[in-house]
């Protein structure tokens, strides 16, 4: 009977201390959701002040430390900040997250070389992260090392193909070179991406200027024609890469910009460029954003998207008009491209590598 008591307070006392570790547990959790309420509505020093509540709870929580080394980096205290999350670095549950933060701590701070180390060993550690390598290119493009930022946000690209802000900066990038295919390829992509974004109206406006800097290449049509016509054009096809075999197929379509590039003419130009591709290379370079709008054209919904996408640069006013005098069909894509997003394939890199600022 002794021994049975004994049992049952040992039971009683620990489940005490099981409950009474629950209860810290969930009271932490809602400390630490309650402050990053505060951060999101910008209120950074009531962050900081519950986060150090839910530190005294959980002193060891990583998570914890880092949204606290955030909101003393968005307060602009870069010391406290740099302080709280340094020591974290070389822990093991350290995330991307955790050294985008610090890179960003550095650069506030102006210590230009740990920033450029830090994203090395981050980029190491997380070698498929979109966010770092847009983060790198960033820095890198700052100190005017100019081929290494492009490379970082092409190999951001590459390894993860839905993140949209290495598309955002490589086409920005590439619109200072002499060649825009690269900007009208990923700022499409990335206006599908991030669709409704002050960066989402910028980028079109460089996707109508790209779209005339092509056309306004003299030579443009004369190389598509020379490839058309060369007697070799099957091993010159079949050696091209999808940077020439695209600039090609442009190339023909020269006829319908004839009279200037707006809405309206692209939409005829890309139609042509499309039934161009699925004829000579889509079995050589497959590429999503192409099935895409061959897939929107399919659907008789084509005319609409590329309203969508060109419509509010080009000239408000038709915009407007199309808009109102084809509603249903355009509130019809609407659905479509938020039930059916653009979704890229991981094994379709290309790139042509021959990156210069145009001088």
């Amino acid at each position: 009977m002794i021994m049975r008591e004994s049992l049952l307070k040992l039971a009683l006392v620990a489940g005490m201390f099981f409950s009474a570790a629950t209860v810290s547990a969930q009271d932490a959790k809602e400390l630490y959701n309650t402050a990053t309420g505060f951060i999101r509505s910008g209120d950074y020093s009531n962050a900081i002040l519950v986060l150090n509540q839910a530190l005294q709870l959980e002193p060891d929580n990583i998570e914890f430390r880092k949204q606290m080394g955030f909101a003393y980096y968005l307060q602009g205290d870069m010391n406290k900040a740099k302080n709280t999350i340094e020591p974290l670095l070389n822990k093991k549950e350290a995330d991307a997250q955790l050294f985008q933060i610090a890179g960003n701590i550095y650069q506030s701070r102006q210590e230009w070389k740990t920033a450029q180390k830090l994203y090395e060993k981050a980029l190491r550690r997380f070698p498929e992260s979109g966010e770092l390598y847009n983060d790198n290119g960033q820095l890198l493009m700052f100190l005017k090392i100019y081929e290494g930022g492009m490379g970082s946000y092409l190999k951001g690209i590459e390894k993860d193909p839905g993140f949209p802000g290495n598309y955002y900066n490589a086409a920005h990038a590439y619109s200072f070179t002499k060649d825009p295919i690269w900007t009208i390829i990923y700022g499409e992509i990335f206006v599908n991406l991030e669709s409704y974004t002050t960066r989402t109206a910028e980028v079109r406006d460089l996707l109508m200027d790209a779209y005339k800097k092509l056309y306004n290449d003299p030579s443009l049509a004369a190389k598509a024609l020379e490839i058309t016509n060369t007697d070799k054009k099957s091993k010159r096809k079949a050696e091209a890469d999808f940077a020439d075999l695209y600039r090609t197929s442009m190339g023909k379509q020269v006829s319908v910009v004839m009279s200037g590039i707006d809405a309206e003419s692209l939409i005829m130009l890309r139609t042509r460029f499309l039934l161009d591709w699925y004829n000579f290379s889509n079995l050589k370079f497959p590429y999503a954003l192409f099935d895409y709008q061959r897939k929107l054209l399919k659907e008789g919904m084509f005319e609409a998207y590329n309203q969508w996408l060109f419509g509010p640069v080009a000239s408000q006013s038709a915009y407007k008009s199309w808009t109102t005098m084809h509603k249903t069909e355009y509130d019809a894509f609407l659905q479509y491209q938020r039930n059916h997003p653009l979704k890229l394939r991981p094994d379709e890199y290309y790139n042509d590598n021959r990156f210069s600022l145009a001088r």
